[in-house]
């Protein structure tokens, strides 16, 4: 497959991070409709190829405006194949690995950083930072191949956040048949 108009199509996830909340929430995308890593006879595996993701932050508590310039909340996130973590709340996800949003994490797809205003400068109006701040994404030259069930949107709050906020991902994907010796790669890359 490759990346066209004819073969790429979307899919999305997202979760709500709580204001006034400390800890790490998820929000998992079922991909099990899409993958089939078990090669039978003549049929190959199948796997799902990650090309491009926009990523979104808008500010649930005034009706998906952007985000407020006194927000002082911060957070790291990603989108992280096969965590299997389900769909919890802020503080519900447990402890996130110190390595979770690491490049050397074979099962990071994307990840990125969100800074409110607030939390850069003493002053908020001269702000001049961006949202998304990314770190590592796919490319439609070389996609992330997914051959796992799932994907889990995994968001940890550095700083509380004032407001609830909506952060949601959006995939340009398209499904591969894969040789054994890429599917037998994929599955030992992609053990959690």
């Amino acid at each position: 497959m490759a990346y066209n108009i004819k073969d790429v199509f979307y899919l999305d996830t997202e979760a709500t991070i709580t204001k006034a909340t400390a800890g790490a929430g998820t929000g998992q995308l079922d991909l099990s409709a899409y993958i089939d890593p078990i090669a039978r006879g003549r049929t190959k595996g199948t796997g799902l190829a990650v090309y491009k993701l926009h990523w979104s932050m808008v500010d649930a508590d005034n009706s998906g405006k952007p985000w407020d310039d006194g927000e002082s909340g911060t957070a790291q996130f990603g989108l992280i194949a096969g965590l299997g973590a389900g769909d919890n709340a802020t503080g519900a996800a447990g402890s996130v690995s110190s390595t979770a949003f690491e490049m050397s994490n074979n099962l990071l797809i994307s990840s990125g950083s969100f800074f409110g205003p607030k939390s850069q400068i003493a002053n908020a109006s001269n702000t001049v930072s961006a949202f998304p701040n990314m770190t590592v994404m796919p490319s439609t030259e070389v996609p992330y191949v997914i051959v796992r069930d799932n994907a889990c949107l995994l968001y940890q709050v550095g700083e509380n956040f004032v407001d609830d906020y909506t952060l949601s991902v959006r995939l340009e994907v398209a499904q591969i048949t894969l040789d054994q010796a890429t599917l037998n790669q994929l599955l030992r890359t992609q053990t959690v």
